[in-house]
């Protein structure tokens, strides 16, 4: 089952769903589950006219966030019996192959909880868009597998900028997975329950990660499934107000969590400096990690 979240983005989705149409689903029974997160208005969209899978719309009444979201469509997955559960951004594009790749690389071993694919950036839609020729447009790494920098509380894409030469072709396990697309095995959906809701926006996939390797099992990149991506395509691009909350508290959430305790002192050393000298919407992130204002809290989107 494919799970696939849309806030107000009725285009986008539909052009994620009609990429999904194309893809090779050979031997498999696909289910895509879109969530509406979005109170104001319903989104509309004619399940008849999808033939690769079935198509199912659930509409929350109200915006319950990435991980919120999500979780809905993992409860709907285990439900109805799902083998395997991918957690898809709807501003991307897949290639035919992507499912596919994605179920055989978790079949390989039972240790694997998680498989994350090859991630390009959308044509056009590069950090340096003027580093590259316009061959190279397409084939400009997003995401390569990942590893979290504990000392610093941030996330690390590998390969990140680089144009694909082959350099990361091989099949691997690795330290982070990432939530703009990841093959969740129902054993190991079932073992962690899914997202923290708490997180609402930024660094669930984080804790998610940290949970499965808690819990034995493994997190593997295949570089045969493939999609390119449109970075922040929904939520407003990087330094937004919106990252600034979300990323400000929920960089506390997580380091408070898992850190070790020289870095929690030094968490707290940076919230202080924060809620001196920082952006409005960072001291208001700060300031409701402490309060405990979780979820959606100050920001109410």
């Amino acid at each position: 089952m494919i799970s696939i979240l849309d806030y107000n983005q009725e285009s986008t989705t539909l052009d994620c769903l009609a990429s999904l149409e194309k893809i090779d689903t050979t031997d498999l029974v696909l289910e895509v589950v879109v969530i509406d997160n979005y109170p104001q208005h319903t989104l509309v969209v004619d399940s008849s006219k999808y033939k690769n899978f079935h198509l199912t719309l659930i509409k929350n009444i109200d915006n319950l966030g990435f991980s919120g979201g999500h979780n809905v469509g993992f409860s709907f997955a285990l439900k109805n019996g799902a083998d395997y559960v991918i957690v898809l951004n709807n501003d991307v594009v897949v290639d035919k192959k992507l499912v596919i790749s994605l179920v055989n690389a978790a079949k390989s071993s039972t240790s694997i909880g998680a498989v994350v694919p090859k991630i390009y950036f959308m044509a056009g839609h590069e950090y340096h868009k003027d580093r590259y020729t316009k061959e190279q447009l397409g084939r400009v790494f997003w995401y390569a597998g990942g590893e979290f920098d504990w000392n610093n509380i941030n996330g690390k894409h590998r390969g990140v900028d680089e144009v694909d030469t082959g350099q990361y072709d091989s099949g691997e396990q690795i330290d982070l997975l990432t939530g703009c697309c990841v093959l969740l095995t129902r054993k190991a959906l079932k073992s962690v329950k899914g997202f923290d809701s708490r997180y609402f926006l930024y660094y669930e996939d984080a804790d998610l990660n940290t949970r499965l390797k808690k819990s034995g099992f493994t997190i593997y990149y295949e570089p045969k499934a493939i999609l390119w991506h449109v970075n922040a395509g929904a939520t407003g691009g990087s330094g937004s107000v919106l990252q600034d909350y979300f990323i400000s508290r929920n960089r506390l959430l997580i380091g408070m969590k898992y850190a070790s305790v020289r870095t929690k002192f030094a968490l707290i050393r940076e919230s202080i400096r924060i809620l001196r000298t920082g952006r409005e919407w960072q001291k208001k992130g700060v300031r409701d990690f402490f309060l405990r204002k979780f979820g959606k809290g100050s920001y109410q989107i």
